[in-house]
């Protein structure tokens, strides 16, 4: 009796920390929002962060709203010839009866789903269009779907598996910003067009801060283990759930690291990022079904995978993507879906994939045949269809009613300036300018009532007949972190005076190249240091060679140095002219 006793102590208290766990995990999930947004922001660019940072803030609470209305009940209520949930009003009419744990764990989930495609229609879409989507995306496409595998539908019936979310989360919304991306077309600037029209270029738009997303990473990377393990009922389910989420994306990282090492001589920073997302996206559906040998797999994969995703994207579909959402949800929630037909196995804790009779089914390389992996192609088929019809008929709705995008004055200003009336999110710090359009620089007009040539009088001055010595005047351009390399070599040269301004450089010039997921860096605007010396006494051949040895590294942006013959000098203190007034600085 008493050993009965302690069993049902034991069983109520398991039960008690795994409801007080499994509100924890939803927790997890709603700071998930927080790398969403730094993600997205920190790979964008500076213009456009206000902008990103509403967006994140406000799919979460307009589809807690949205939610509440419809989203639950169609979700999570009685099952209806196995689409749709019942709609109901519970949380208002049973309120002491109500499922409050299932409703906050649900909407957490829902309002992720909704978030992703954000980061793939950043930087040009009108606030208001990306509202409306974002309701829709809550209250009826996703719940609908999501009832199919987790409230009871049919696919629930059939042995479907998704555990936490690779095809109804992640691949609903990677499907959704695809499809928004394409409809809403590329960022200004992203693909140059010849004159008939056709894109014979892609053009990097670098992120503002790599620093900011990598941040978002590791709060993703966070949050995921209360994304996958919320729902684990025992210890070692939870533990195995925390393995297989620690192994895929660090699997993932490690083999685009080097896989983007070999292709593009260095490792990607930014796509070594989205890779470890890719890992978590991959992993999802299957982490509480899969071993350690199946998460490395899966994991390997979605390294290659999100790499081979941003090129299709760019080079092949020419879909505008900023923050490799595609690759990262879209696809890989993909490759997750399919991952549990073939690594599902009957060896991790918990584990109780079974058809519809019951009988236990296990993944293709686990001794279980093609019936598993049949039903999750089945599944993903019929989602993402689904998926793709009711967010086509939401976008060109809202595309004809109110429109999706900003104008062109607006997406090159920056939408927050002109959505949000934010001058910047960086308040202080002077924002460099961008008028680009199909990788061209727009001209500065200048108009008046009278020609310059007409208004300025123009006076012949007579020239200074000098003191018999050559003075040159040598303005070097260089990257700030060389100077003091720069002052030292010139200093043993015997030049000890010179002139240090802070300058911006621009130019497109050959040299050793550099790439930002995967695509070649163009010039832009970028701090330089500007060094202007005057000599006399010291070969100006000397000055050039020892300028040139120090500069070189053989990448873009090494430098320039400029020769001008200088009529005169002279020294303010002293009076002295010419030759004289050189003799301190050479």
């Amino acid at each position: 009796m008493d050993e009965t006793l302690l069993m049902t102590v034991k069983e109520a208290v398991s039960n008690e920390v795994f409801s007080v766990w499994f509100l924890i995990g939803a927790a997890l999930v709603f700071w998930m929002q927080a790398g969403f947004a730094m993600v997205e922001a920190g790979f964008t660019r500076a213009k456009n962060t206000g902008n990103i940072i509403m967006k994140n803030l406000m799919d979460f609470c307009i589809g807690t709203v949205v939610f509440i209305a419809i989203g639950f009940s169609l979700l999570m209520g009685e099952d209806l010839v196995g689409f749709i949930g019942k709609p109901g009003f519970d949380l208002f009419t049973s309120y002491d009866n109500f499922d409050f744990s299932s409703f906050v764990f649900n909407l957490v989930f829902c309002a992720t789903t909704a978030t992703i495609v954000s980061g793939a229609m950043a930087e040009r879409t009108k606030f208001l269009s990306y509202c409306i989507y974002s309701a829709v995306i809550s209250a009826l496409i996703y719940p609908i779907e999501a009832h199919w595998i987790w409230g009871g539908g049919w696919l629930a019936g059939l042995g479907f598996h998704d555990f936490a979310g690779s095809t109804a989360i992640h691949m609903v919304g990677g499907i959704s910003a695809l499809i928004g991306a394409k409809i809403l077309g590329a960022r200004i600037g992203k693909f140059t067009k010849d004159e008939k029209g056709k894109i014979v270029k892609v053009n990097a738009f670098p992120g503002h801060n790599i620093a900011i997303g990598a941040l978002g990473v590791f709060i993703l990377w966070f949050g995921w283990y209360g994304f996958n393990g919320a729902a684990a009922t025992s210890l070692p389910q939870l533990g195995s759930i925390f393995l297989t989420t620690t192994v895929a994306p660090a699997v993932a990282t490690v083999v685009c690291m080097i896989f983007t090492w070999i292709k593009y001589k260095k490792p990607d920073v930014s796509m070594c990022l989205n890779a470890s997302l890719a890992g978590l996206v991959a992993i999802t559906a299957p982490c509480d079904v899969t071993d350690v040998t199946g998460a490395i797999c899966i994991g390997a994969v979605s390294g290659l995978l999100v790499v081979f995703g941003v090129w299709f994207l760019d080079y092949v579909l020419r879909i505008d993507d900023p923050v490799g959402a595609v690759a990262v949800h879209c696809m890989n929630g993909i490759w997750g879906t399919i991952a549990v037909g073939l690594f599902a196995t009957p060896s991790a804790p918990g584990y109780s994939i079974a058809d519809a009779n019951g009988v236990q089914m296990a993944g293709l390389f686990y001794g279980g045949g093609f019936k598993l992996l049949g039903i999750q192609l089945l599944g993903f088929v019929t989602v993402a269809g689904w998926t793709a019809v009711t967010i086509t008929i939401a976008f060109f709705i809202i595309k004809a009613i109110i429109g999706l995008r900003v104008s062109r004055e607006e997406e090159l200003t920056g939408l927050d300036s002109t959505e949000h009336g934010l001058p910047s999110a960086y308040a202080g710090f002077a924002m460099q300018p961008e008028y680009i359009e199909e990788g061209a620089v727009e001209p500065v007009v200048v108009t008046g009532e009278v020609p310059v040539a007409e208004a300025v009088e123009v006076k012949k001055m007579p020239a200074f007949t000098g003191d018999g010595h050559k003075y040159t005047k040598v303005e070097i351009i260089c990257k700030e972190a060389k100077f003091e390399t720069l002052k030292t070599a010139m200093m043993k040269l015997g030049i000890t005076g010179m002139t240090v301004s802070h300058v911006l450089g621009c130019g497109v010039q050959k040299g050793k190249p550099e790439y930002y997921r995967g695509v070649q860096i163009e010039a832009n605007l970028l701090p330089k240091i500007q060094v202007d010396i005057v000599v006399s006494a010291v070969p100006v051949r000397d000055v050039i060679e020892t300028a040139k040895k120090v500069l070189y590294t053989g990448h873009i942006g090494d430098g320039k140095i400029f020769v001008y013959d200088v009529e005169n000098v002279v020294k303010v203190r002293t009076g002295e002219e010419g030759f004289d007034a050189l003799q301190d600085v050479e």
